[in-house]
């Protein structure tokens, strides 16, 4: 084994501690289908009191006795449709998605069920309470998983992994883990392939974790630290028939193997695997950034910001009137910015900062605290003291609900670029970016805004791209609200 740094030795002594810490799953299924229940149930008696007036004894204790059955019902299809597995627990949305298929269940067995006994079900009874218990399920089911997340970020519930691959991409694993705890999974070993040294004692840690042997001894450090994962990352070393070893060796302990592909940024409806003359082949989809998925998105997106901009026009007139008093001179900021096909285009917002803030940008080059292209100042003089409260909760950018309606962007894309850091872009793969319209939102509005680097940035930005949908779309969308909240990253 390797030598391990008194860091190391603490972090696993932590992790390792309570081999029994895997107890809160169970506990948190059970949680969930408490909740399951409840939600159907209170759906039910709602729907009983809606639905019907005052009625005879017999037609009440029916219905009453059905508003009982119905949360059994929905707990049995949930659990039948796999919706109380571990692996769903806490990220993505696969254990909404089994939600909302079970409710077309339980809908589907209610209506063969009334008509193979010639029972009269009524029908808005039905509509009541299928849709009510759906919703409170997800709804409880959300709350539930955010809780989890806030003990996450305390370092409760995780699980304990075993990182397996090169060394650089085990610590931009590490580091990714570090920053996003809700995901659950804690890096407490590292396995490195023998060739790189990995009992020389300068190569001893990755990221603060202890390298524990090479790809040989995987599943005697999985033993020795009491993990119950482990993630594979793509490597030429671990083959098909080393994975398929690997996975004989630890499933004796009921140890989950993950295996990262080379495609990291590659998900979704895009990746299927397709059996060809007896091998599962990986087969990528190009994304679709064109036909009639394109169409949706542009009448969607100005439909939304129509709506949005009805909606808050007291909010934006409030704004309007109060950089007028309070500040002064123009209300609305206009700047070129890079749209789709490296178009230019003329974004607006609500001017946050002094009249003459561009021409004093060169005197704070300096004091950059971002790298890469972009230039950020926490703490900017040349802020206005309301354009500080606008910034904070990103009320400066509604006046690009106009934007929207123009075509020029869409609610959701990447990050508007500069014309200077479009001519800085070069041949690099950043250019990709600029294949569909930027937004007003993105998962770097939702994933840290300022905090993050260029890098992580440019990464985002390109996932999406790789694999817009309109799901994602709407899941972006809903973090938006608590990004805006929060205000965390935005300066």
């Amino acid at each position: 084994m390797a030598v391990i740094d008194e860091v190391g030795v603490a972090r696993s002594r932590r992790i390792a501690q309570d081999r029994d810490a895997v107890a809160w799953v169970p506990r948190y299924l059970r949680w969930a289908m408490a909740f399951d229940f409840l939600a159907m149930l209170v759906a039910g008696l709602v729907a009983f009191v809606v639905r019907f007036d005052p009625m005879p004894v017999g037609y009440t204790i029916w219905y009453v006795g059905l508003a009982m059955a119905l949360p059994v019902l929905w707990v049995a299809t949930l659990a039948v449709g796999r919706g109380y597995e571990p692996r769903y627990i806490g990220v993505g949305s696969e254990e909404f998605h089994k939600i909302l298929r079970s409710a077309f269940v339980v809908t589907a067995i209610l209506a063969m069920g009334a008509y193979a006994t010639k029972t009269e079900l009524a029908r808005g009874y039905v509509l009541i309470a299928l849709p009510l218990g759906t919703l409170l399920t997800v709804v409880l089911r959300y709350r539930l998983r955010k809780r989890l997340h806030w003990r996450r970020w305390n370092g409760e519930c995780m699980r304990r992994v075993v990182a397996v691959g090169h060394r650089g991409a085990v610590g931009d694993l590490i580091r990714l883990l570090e920053k996003q705890r809700y995901h659950g999974m804690d890096i407490v070993g590292v396995c490195l392939p023998s060739t790189l040294g990995w009992d020389d004692d300068a190569v001893g840690v990755v990221e603060g974790v202890p390298v524990m042997g090479d790809f040989g001894q995987v599943a005697a450090v999985v033993g020795e630290l009491g993990a119950d994962s482990v993630a594979v990352l793509a490597c030429p070393e671990l083959d098909g028939t080393a994975l398929r070893r690997l996975a004989w060796q630890i499933e004796r302990d009921d140890v989950e193997l993950v295996v990262a592909p080379a495609l990291m940024d590659v998900v979704g409806p895009r990746i299927s695997i397709r059996p060809v003359a007896g091998l599962p082949l990986l087969h990528v989809e190009h994304p679709e950034l064109s036909g009639g998925r394109r169409l949706v998105k542009n009448l969607s997106d100005r439909l939304g910001a129509l709506l949005a901009l009805l909606a808050l026009a007291p909010l934006v007139f409030g704004i309007t009137v109060a950089i007028r008093i309070v500040d002064g001179g123009p209300v609305l900021f206009r700047q070129v910015r890079i749209g789709r096909d490296g178009r230019p285009f003329t974004i607006l917002k609500f001017r946050t900062m002094v009249d003459d803030a561009e021409a004093r940008k060169a005197e704070l080059v300096a004091g950059n605290e971002h790298d890469g292209l972009l230039f950020k100042i926490r703490e900017d003089p040349r802020v206005t003291r309301i354009g500080r409260v606008l910034r904070r909760h990103s009320l400066d950018e509604l006046p690009q609900l106009f934007n929207v309606l123009r075509g020029d962007m869409s609610l959701v894309g990447p990050r508007p670029p500069l014309p200077e850091e479009v001519a800085r872009y070069g041949d690099d793969d950043i250019r990709r970016r600029l294949v569909v319209k930027p937004g007003m939102t993105g998962l770097w509005q939702v994933s840290g805004r300022s905090d993050l680097s260029w890098e992580e940035s440019v990464r985002l930005d390109l996932r999406y791209v790789e694999n817009w949908s309109p799901a994602l779309d709407l899941q972006i969308m809903w973090k938006t609200w608590s990004a805006v909240v929060r205000g965390s990253g935005a300066y």
